[in-house]
C-alpha cells in the first residue's frame, strides 16, 4: 500500500470484489518506481495513515476484504450487509453464549425476542460507538466533512499496493 494512495474503504472493496479483481504490486521500503506507476496507469491505494516495510500484509488485507464478498464465501449472502461500514457506521457490539460471562449478562433487549427492539438497540449502539470511536465516520454519516490538518511531514517508506483501473492494463 502507499501512504499517498486512495484510502481503502468498504465501498472500494465492494467495487473491486464486483470486478475482475485487483492487480496488486507490492513494493519494499521505498515503494514502486514512479515510472512503472505512470507507464501502467496504476492507482495507489492506502490501508491507513501508517507505513509498513512492505506491501504484502496490506495486500493480504485487501485480498481478504474482497474475497469475503464473493458469492458463497460467507455462506449466507446477507452476511456481509449488516456489519461495520455497510451503512457508514461501526457495527454494534456482539454477544454470544453463555448468557452471562464473568457476571456480565447479555443485554435483556437482545434476548427479548422483539425483533423491532433488537434492531433499534443495534442501531443506537452502532451510532454511539461510531460517534465515540470514529468521529470521522460519524461526520460523514451526518453529512458533514471534517478537515484534517497535516503537519507537512512526508513519509519516505512507500510500500505499494496498486490496482489497475482498467482490466486491460497489465504490468509487463
Amino acid at each position: 500500500m502507499s501512504p499517498r494512495g486512495r484510502p481503502l474503504t468498504q465501498s472500494l472493496v465492494v467495487e473491486l470484489a464486483a470486478g475482475p479483481g485487483p492487480l496488486i504490486v507490492c513494493g519494499r521500503f521505498e515503494g514502486v518506481d514512479q515510472r512503472v506507476i505512470d507507464a501502467r496507469g496504476l492507482e495507489e491505494v492506502s490501508v491507513g495513515d501508517y507505513v509498513l516495510s512492505g506491501g504484502e500484509i496490506a495486500a493480504m488485507a485487501l485480498i481478504d476484504a474482497c474475497v469475503r464478498l464473493l458469492p458463497g464465501v460467507m455462506g449466507k449472502q446477507a452476511s456481509g450487509t449488516d456489519e461495520s461500514f455497510s451503512d457508514g457506521l461501526l457495527e454494534y457490539p456482539q454477544y454470544t453464549r453463555p448468557q452471562e460471562f464473568e457476571g456480565r449478562p447479555i443485554p435483556e433487549t437482545l434476548i427479548s425476542g422483539d425483533h423491532a427492539k433488537v434492531a433499534s438497540w443495534r442501531q443506537t449502539e452502532a451510532e454511539a460507538l461510531t460517534r465515540a470511536r470514529r468521529p470521522d465516520l460519524w461526520a460523514r454519516k451526518a453529512g458533514q466533512t471534517t478537515a484534517k490538518k497535516h503537519d507537512g511531514r512526508v513519509t519516505s517508506a512507500r510500500p505499494c499496493l496498486i490496482r489497475a483501473p482498467n482490466p486491460q492494463v497489465t504490468a509487463g
